[in-house]
């Protein structure tokens, strides 16, 4: 227990699209973090909000014709919901285009403002001409300066992952018109992250939660910190102080947002939100690892420049994969929160039991529907179900309710064991390790039952076999208090069949070894429902198919993507022409160094038609030559052209009548 509030918070979803699970990867380890504190009787603020700001918010607006505040307003409403029916508690779930945002997202700016960490600068933006406007980064792609790769305005996301400042992409083109974009001049203004490298040299060593976020944090302030342009040109967000043209880079007003729901849950409870965030109450975040870099850098050296105190942890988690392949919406591999899984009946608490169970919190976690079964099924249903089930029918059929023992002291020693692990594993952010200690003594209990096999006691000892059930009576009450963080809904049913008529939330761990409501036991029910063959084959089928559709779209699509216009066609400049020269490329088996008559001009074009053309039997035909490619090298012959052909076997594309050498191809 500890005597410090402590606030935790999650990365805010996205409102321009709904839930899938990668979301629930950071949310449900962040729910069963603050509700196992809670039962070690910590006072514990949980907060998190929805990302309201930001070009595709924007983008998805004017697709549906709707503005975006009522986008953002939906796709709120939407995560609310969702994390409820996932049994996930905020204290407050906020929006960052409300007020209280705006209003302390513009304190803060102001704040550093006159603080000298803010100053402007021209620089070179995207500018559209056929639209007429300055181009937020997301309006933009092209080339990343970088690596190469293709790559959207504010990040090389197909390629190196760089952060990219408006006016570094290369090759520019709208992505509203599909326009050329070019660069002009533009007033933005900069935050001097490359002040702060001093306050990292002490504050990243000590910066608890995963080492993943501490290490890569690390990494980008060895590299050296550039400052940061924190405006863009949209009228959508919140506005720069005294530039109504301006608006906050959506990175800045969207970690603001912690703070602004902090704000709103003090207003509503009375609460204090300044012990969090200008004293010494600790900060705790719970994120996405491709986040790291906005969390751990950009972030601190914010609160810091305004006077305000810097998070305490952050914690990372690893990314998701379905059925071992990248998680990719586009693509078909992801599972929808809602239409796949609690719009079928699923329980919340199953899922939630598979996030944590799976691997360690920073590692990749791969969702199979296989996977899921046979973790619902052998740990869940035969494994604590059973041995629930097991004790509390004997106890209320056989024994008519609690027996009136004191459990042994191996007994409470055991359950004590399993908390101080689970306790220990869970302030380490170590959510598998915790599962499996409570798991273990689910496990211990099952042992235990099954070697003292109190269905054979009562017939020679019914003392004995009393003094048996006692001690699994102790046991299962231990793990209800143990599971209710990890699967609360399930949880407070099996609290219920021990007899209690309280909520298991409200339980301190220490009630764990203490004694029961009543004695007398309702009559239980089987609390888990195994997953059956049918119905994963049912789930995998949804998948595969919502896959094959993704590759027909992309297909299609690559398909168009190909599709040229009459005047792109026109750039090519199609010659007839007689070969009247050929010989092999010494070195190469495929090659033919070929001599070509344009009538004007003679050429010589490498050619890959060796295995079906002897050098003889191409004398004197005529062909047709691409004449307009830029000259390139093969075995270090250069080629000034390219001979069509067609098919396998290399068809030479000719005339059907004599024509003269260097006819064009209309």
């Amino acid at each position: 227990m500890s005597d410090t509030p402590v606030l935790v918070t999650c990365g805010l979803p996205y409102t321009n699209g709904p839930c899938h699970i990668g979301h629930l990867r950071t949310y449900v380890p962040a729910d069963f973090y603050v509700r196992f504190l809670r039962h070690c009787g910590d006072e514990v603020v949980f907060v998190c909000g929805s990302d309201n700001h930001g070009t595709p918010i924007v983008i998805s607006a004017e697709a549906e014709g709707i503005t975006p505040r009522e986008m953002s307003e939906r796709y709120h409403r939407h995560f609310d919901e969702t994390f409820k029916k996932m049994l996930i508690s905020f204290d407050r779930f906020g929006m960052t285009d409300d007020p209280s945002n705006h209003a302390r997202t513009k304190e803060v700016v102001e704040k550093l403002i006159q603080n000298d960490h803010i100053y402007k600068k021209i620089i070179s933006q995207s500018y559209c001409p056929e639209c007429d406007m300055f181009l937020p980064d997301r309006y933009v792609e092209g080339i990343c300066p970088f690596c190469g790769e293709k790559a959207r305005g504010d990040e090389c996301d197909q390629g190196c992952g760089k952060h990219l400042e408006p006016g570094e992409i290369k090759d520019p083109v709208c992505k509203i018109c599909g326009g050329n974009a070019e660069l002009r001049d533009q007033e933005h203004f900069f935050f001097r992250l490359s002040d702060f490298n001093e306050m990292f040299e002490g504050y990243l060593p000590d910066l608890k939660g995963t080492s993943n976020a501490r290490n890569y944090a690390s990494g980008w302030i060895r590299e050296g910190l550039h400052d940061w342009c924190i405006t863009r040109t949209l009228k959508w967000g919140v506005k720069f102080p005294e530039h109504d043209d301006l608006v906050v880079y959506v990175w800045v007003d969207a970690p603001i947002g912690y703070i602004a729901f902090t704000e709103e849950w003090a207003e509503k409870t009375g609460g204090n939100w300044e012990q969090f965030w200008k004293g010494d109450s600790p900060v705790i975040h719970f994120i996405g690892q491709d986040i790291i870099y906005h969390h751990c850098v950009f972030w601190p050296a914010l609160l810091e420049g305004a006077g305000y105190s810097k998070p305490d942890a952050v914690v990372a988690s690893g990314m998701v994969k379905i059925d071992d392949k990248t998680f990719s919406k586009s693509r078909g591999y992801v599972v929808w929160t809602n239409d796949d899984y609690l719009d079928l009946g699923l329980s919340p608490d199953y899922l939630r039991y598979y996030i944590l169970s799976y691997t360690s919190h920073t590692k990749e976690l791969n969702f199979s529907w296989k996977e899921y079964q046979a973790r619902v099924n052998n740990e869940l249903v035969d494994t604590f179900g059973n041995f629930l089930y097991r004790t509390l029918h004997f106890a209320s059929k056989k024994l008519g309710g609690v027996p009136d023992y004191t459990p042994d002291e191996e007994i409470t020693g055991r359950i004590e064991e399993a908390i101080s692990e689970t306790e220990a594993a869970i302030r380490e952010y170590e959510f598998k390790s915790a599962v499996d200690s409570i798991m273990s003594l689910a496990s211990y209990g099952n042992i235990y039952i099954q070697n003292n096999a109190p269905w054979k006691l009562i017939k020679d000892d019914r003392e004995k076999a009393e003094k048996v059930v006692r001690n699994c009576l102790q046991i299962a009450k231990g793990l209800v208090i143990l599971f209710d963080s990890l699967i609360p809904e399930k949880a407070q049913e099996a609290w219920e069949m021990l007899g209690f008529t309280t909520s298991v939330k409200d339980q301190n761990l220490s009630e764990s070894v203490t004694g029961f409501e009543s004695e007398i036991l309702p009559k239980p029910s089987i609390l888990f429902e195994k997953i059956e063959d049918e119905k994963v084959e049912e789930y995998e089928k949804t998948l595969n198919i919502r896959i094959e559709e993704a590759v027909r779209k992309e297909n299609k699509e690559n398909k168009e993507d190909n599709m040229i216009t009459i005047d792109e066609f026109a750039k090519v400049e199609l010659k007839v022409a007689k070969i009247y020269e050929a010989e092999p490329i010494e070195g190469s088996k495929k090659l033919l160094k070929i001599q070509v008559d344009l009538g004007d001009e003679k050429r010589q074009v490498v050619s890959g038609i060796a295995p079906f053309y002897t050098p003889e039997e191409l004398i004197g035909k005529s062909v047709v030559v691409v004449t307009n490619l830029k000259p390139a090298k093969l075995f270090g012959v250069e080629s000034n052209g390219m001979i069509l052909a067609a098919g396998d076997d290399a068809s030479l594309l000719t005339s059907l009548r004599d024509v003269e050498a260097g006819t064009k191809v209309l």
